[in-house]
C-alpha cells in the first residue's frame, strides 16, 4: 500500500512517498501532488519506494506535466537504486529533475536556500 506524508517548507511541498508506485495504488500520490496549490516546487522523496511499474511511471509523468502546466517545479529526490534503474532503462532519468546528495549537512551549510531539498523523510 502506498503512503504519502506531506510537509511544507515555505513555498515547497515535500511529499515523502512510501511503498510501491504501481497501477491501482496511486490515488493517494495523485491527490497529494494535486493538493499542492500554494507551492512553487513539489519534491517527491522516494527514499522509501522500492518499485515502480509502468502504470506508476505514467502517473508520475502525468503529475510532472500537471504541475509544470501550473508553473510549479517538479523534482524527485533520494531515488532508490531499483527505481533509479527503472528510470534509466526507460530513459526517464533525463526527463525528471532528480536531486541526490551524499552529504546533506554540507549542502545545507553551503546553500541555505536548498534546505528543502535536503529534508529527509522520517
Amino acid at each position: 500500500m502506498l503512503k504519502v506524508h506531506t510537509t511544507k517548507f515555505g513555498n515547497v511541498g515535500l511529499l515523502c512517498v512510501e511503498g510501491r508506485i504501481v497501477r491501482g495504488e496511486t490515488d493517494e500520490l495523485r491527490n497529494a501532488v494535486l493538493a499542492q496549490v500554494d507551492t512553487n516546487v513539489v519534491v517527491l522523496d522516494l527514499a522509501y519506494v522500492n518499485t515502480v511499474d509502468a502504470g506508476g511511471l505514467g502517473v508520475i509523468l502525468e503529475l510532472l506535466e500537471e504541475t509544470e502546466s501550473r508553473g510549479i517545479q517538479f523534482r524527485l529526490q533520494h531515488v532508490t537504486q531499483p527505481v533509479r534503474r527503472i528510470l534509466e532503462i526507460t530513459k526517464l532519468d533525463s526527463v525528471f529533475n532528480i536531486y541526490e546528495s551524499e552529504r546533506p549537512d554540507a549542502a545545507i551549510r553551503s546553500k541555505p536556500a536548498m534546505v528543502f531539498e535536503m529534508a529527509a523523510c522520517a
